[in-house]
């Protein structure tokens, strides 16, 4: 009996042990997952951390990648596909209409034009070109329609109502067949007389005048690549290829060396010339990398009505490639303080005139200091007078016109020669200095 009695009290006492031992697994797991929780939370706010730093160092990257091969301005940052999709959206968009204060805010600052200038409302659509040759497509009405519906009398023309639409005739491709004729005597049978060739820009090509033309306007003055005109080719049933395309592009450069060399002169001849530099990318250029920025030079000068403007391209900005250019030129050479003139100043004695539009550049101050944002505004409103004076007043543009000393010359004395030679504090002294070693286009 004691040993029945003693069973159950021995059970008992294993199941409260067992229960003392699960208490203290559900107590120690209950630490450890507390302890995985903040673990979690740890490695949570860890990774969000080495997240952060991962979008800043890559910030970071993009950055210096746009810095080092980006353009230098923002101006020209802009998606290629928004030059092409909704170009026309952005046109319209592009001048809403003013409301009333707008309109007569626009009315009071704008320039009194001369009497002879046709006001032109916004949005008007302007008169198709007179000389244009006018194809006649008349509209008449049906013959039941030339009786009169009440007693049939035949109805007589009064008038016409003429509107008029601008066509255009697409591009069509043919073939000039030169036939040359042959000649030979029947009784000697000796010597054969044959028509000449009329002279050929490229004699051993099959292109005539007209396609090269057509092919370097394309490509020089519509800026359509080679490729798309052979694409633009290939529509009209042609297999024009790109290859084929460059080699006349060459040899028509060739032909006109001449007439290159003869604007050069022409060039060279006029008192003042203008000249700037602006970057331009070559992708396959032998021993340069396709990232390497090359220039293009242009240059600009002649008498009012015989403007000639001149582009060379060279893979340096150095102080050679204008020296090159203007080799023996003597006169005013109107430029936008770049240092790399300095050189063809010095050696060909030529007097460098700095451009008015660049002028404030010349003097801009990186400092938000109120000294430096000061003498930023005063030049600037200075150079915003003179073009408001000769906007207001073309003629005194490009003229000797007694008018323009008398009413331009005293600005530039009250205005110029106080700020010119005050030199603010906290502002870059090169700067400054640049824009006084500069010679003013005289006002």
């Amino acid at each position: 009996m004691q040993n029945a009695a003693s069973d159950p009290q021995k059970i008992i006492a294993e199941l409260e042990q067992k229960l003392r031992s699960q208490a203290a697994d559900i107590t120690r797991l209950d630490k450890q997952s507390r302890s995985l929780e903040r673990k979690n939370d740890s490695l949570e706010r860890k990774a969000q951390s080495l997240e952060a730093a991962k979008r800043e160092l890559f910030e970071q990257l993009r950055l210096l990648i746009e810095n080092r091969f980006g353009p230098s301005t923002e101006k020209y940052n802009i998606p290629q596909e928004d030059l092409f999709f909704d170009e026309a959206e952005a046109l319209v968009e592009a001048e809403p209409e003013l409301n009333n204060e707008e309109a007569a805010e626009e009315e009071a600052d704008a320039p009194t034009k001369p009497a002879s200038a046709k006001p032109r409302t916004r949005g008007g659509r302007l008169a198709l070109p007179p000389e244009l040759p006018r194809v006649d497509i008349v509209h008449d009405v049906t013959d039941d329609q030339k009786h009169c519906h009440n007693d049939g009398t035949e109805l007589v023309c009064i008038g016409e109502e003429v509107s008029e639409q601008l066509d255009v005739i697409p591009a069509k491709i043919r073939v000039l067949r030169h036939i040359r004729r042959k000649y030979a005597c029947k009784t000697c049978e000796d010597g054969v007389a044959t028509a000449p060739m009329p002279p050929q820009p490229l004699p051993k090509s099959n292109a005539s005048p007209n396609l090269l033309a057509y092919s370097v306007i394309a490509k020089y003055v519509d800026a359509l690549p080679l490729y798309r005109q052979e694409r633009a080719f290939k529509r009209l049933g042609i297999d024009l290829p790109r290859n084929t395309l460059a080699r006349w592009m060459i040899q028509a450069s060739e032909l006109i060396e001449p007439l290159t060399k003869r604007l050069r002169h022409h060039l060279h001849a006029s008192a003042i010339i203008h000249m700037d530099e602006t970057t331009f990318q070559v992708n396959t250029e032998p021993d340069r990398k396709a990232s390497s920025p090359s220039y293009m030079w242009v240059q600009r000068g002649g008498p009012p009505g015989q403007q000639v403007v001149l582009y060379d391209y060279d893979a340096s900005r150095s102080g050679q490639v204008p020296t090159r250019l203007l080799e023996n030129y003597q006169g005013i050479l109107v430029t936008d303080g770049y240092e790399g003139y300095a050189q063809v100043v010095r050696t060909n004695q030529l007097t460098h005139v700095g451009c008015w539009a660049h002028y404030p550049e010349s003097v801009f101050i990186r400092s938000k200091t109120p000294e430096c944002s000061a003498y930023r505004r005063c030049s600037t409103s200075f150079v915003g007078i003179k073009y408001r004076l000769e906007f207001h007043d073309p003629g005194v543009r490009c003229s000797s016109d007694s008018r323009r000393p008398s009413r331009a010359k005293p600005m530039w004395q009250l205005k110029g020669g106080a700020w010119r030679d005050y030199q603010p504090a906290h502002c870059t002294r090169k700067a400054v200095v640049r824009s006084r070693d500069m010679v003013p286009i005289p006002v």
